[in-house]
């Protein structure tokens, strides 16, 4: 069992360090918006890799992969987000808030803090407060709606993770465990990955990088859409 175990283990690993959708946006994120969006991007979509595996452990996830006019539905709503968020990094304007948007940005929160009691009142420090969450949500919320909308992950679930699952469990338990291996390793890869491009934050807080880097992505982005919704499965 833990021969099949480890050797399942080193299938996910290598599925997970290929460049996808995923490291696209996590790219988009934790350079535009800094470490802490990145990693809630991360979090994100880890939860879609939950709620699919959920969906393959209840066999709701079969029936999408059997069924073309849903499959079909779900990839193009997925490949339109990946081609919304590459628009949206196209037209954004190159120079925004600090590059690490966890520690960076506590300066100019306490900035706008303090413009808010200097005004005398909690209608500005509410709002502040209220947009960061707005933020930090919005983060979370991209890496789970990017995933949610990638009926590959059905198929990969539903096709390869039966033949990994280790044979002393039940099915079901098997598939279960070999997900949660699945989101422990994209944690564990997407995470890293973030902190290596929080490590040169200040290369990409200069505004000819940052208005570069967020042409790449957005054209990377747009081409993942395009290659989603043309894809043949």
């Amino acid at each position: 069992m833990l021969t099949q175990l480890a050797a399942a283990t080193g299938v996910l690993a290598l599925l997970t360090l290929v460049p996808g959708p995923d490291m696209a946006v996590v790219t988009r994120q934790a350079v535009s918006r800094g470490r802490a969006d990145g990693l809630r991007t991360v979090g994100g979509i880890a939860a879609g890799l939950l709620l699919w595996g959920a969906l393959t452990v209840a066999g709701l996830a079969a029936l999408l992969a059997a069924s073309a006019e849903v499959y079909l539905a779900v990839k193009l709503a997925g490949a339109a987000y990946l081609c919304f968020l590459g628009v949206q990094s196209l037209r954004r304007p190159g120079v925004r808030g600090p590059a690490d948007g966890g520690e960076a940005g506590a300066d100019g929160g306490d900035r706008a803090g303090g413009l808010g009691r200097a005004g005398g009142g909690d209608g500005g420090s509410g709002s502040a407060v209220d947009g960061g969450r707005r933020e930090r949500g919005g983060a979370w919320r991209t890496g789970l709606v990017n995933n949610a909308l990638n009926p590959k992950i059905a198929v990969f679930y539903t096709g390869l993770l039966p033949t990994l699952a280790p044979p002393g469990l039940r099915p079901a338990a098997g598939m279960a465990l070999l997900v949660l291996v699945h989101v422990l390793l994209t944690l564990a890869w997407l995470g890293t990955y973030v902190y290596v491009l929080s490590r040169a934050r200040r290369f990409f807080a200069r505004p000819r990088v940052r208005r570069a880097m967020d042409r790449v992505t957005g054209v990377v982005l747009i081409g993942f859409g395009v290659r989603v919704a043309t894809s043949a499965s």
